[in-house]
């Protein structure tokens, strides 16, 4: 049984590895468009296999969810997805990403990590907040290091106002997969029963001077450790009262 249970997993992690290995070699200028609507076809076929259940989502808006970059794809659980814009990289695998996003119902907002395009990106989500609408950053993205909170999503509430929520997922099926990536992405592949849970709003003073930013940094990674901590006991504790049955009725 053991080894079927191991079988069973790596069987999907073998797929995926497959996938990027092709992305890797075929990505380029002539066939991007290819690439874009395979994903996005997949994107679509899932999100009818993919049930999130949403703890303590208190709704706000605006708001800035935060997650770890490996949980990016929590945001489809997000009811509102038409008033949603996610922070996507210029690159070109965030090509891809943004128009599957697009596809799903969300809105965008491409940034890089450059100082010209992180002010532009930083200065667009502020506005969109203004108007009261909802952002979502992976607060340790594009690259990493894996699990650190940049300054972007501080300053982004710093200059709005709006409060960040922190986010993370949760699934113990099988095919729930690890991706092979630097930020350990995860992924439904077929039916999944999913968690978002999340946290209490953090909320960053207009006034706050610079140096105690790195206070609000810890705070914010404190919170989403505290999630993924959590995240198992109440995942069982929602599967034991039939919360996913109850939601697909």
């Amino acid at each position: 049984m053991q080894v079927h249970q191991r079988d069973e997993i790596i069987l999907p992690v073998f797929f995926f590895r497959v996938i990027l290995w092709v992305m890797v070699r075929l990505i380029n200028n002539k066939n991007v468009i290819v690439l874009k609507k395979a994903i996005s076809g997949y994107m679509q076929l899932q999100k009818y296999f993919t049930h999130i259940l949403e703890v303590n989502n208190k709704n706000l808006k605006p708001c800035i969810y935060a997650m770890w970059h490996a949980d990016q794809f929590c945001v489809y659980g997000v009811e509102d997805k038409a008033h949603l814009s996610i922070l996507i990289s210029t690159s070109f695998d965030g090509d891809i990403v943004a128009y599957s996003c697009e596809g799903l119902g969300f809105k965008t907002v491409r940034g890089s990590s450059g100082k010209r395009g992180a002010i532009e990106s930083t200065l667009k989500m502020v506005e969109l907040l203004n108007d009261g609408e909802c952002v979502a950053i992976m607060v340790d993205g594009p690259n990493g290091p894996l699990h650190s909170v940049k300054n972007g999503v501080i300053r982004l509430a710093k200059m709005s106002g709006a409060p960040i929520i922190p986010v993370g997922w949760y699934c113990p099926q099988w095919n729930f997969v690890k991706l092979p990536s630097w930020d350990k992405m995860t992924a439904p592949l077929g039916h999944a029963e999913i968690l978002n849970l999340y946290g209490e709003p953090i909320y960053v003073p207009k006034d706050l001077p610079q140096d105690k930013e790195a206070d609000i940094r810890t705070q914010l990674k404190a919170a989403l450790d505290d999630i993924h901590k959590r995240l198992p006991e109440v995942y069982m504790e929602a599967k034991k009262n039939n919360e996913w049955k109850k939601l697909k009725k």
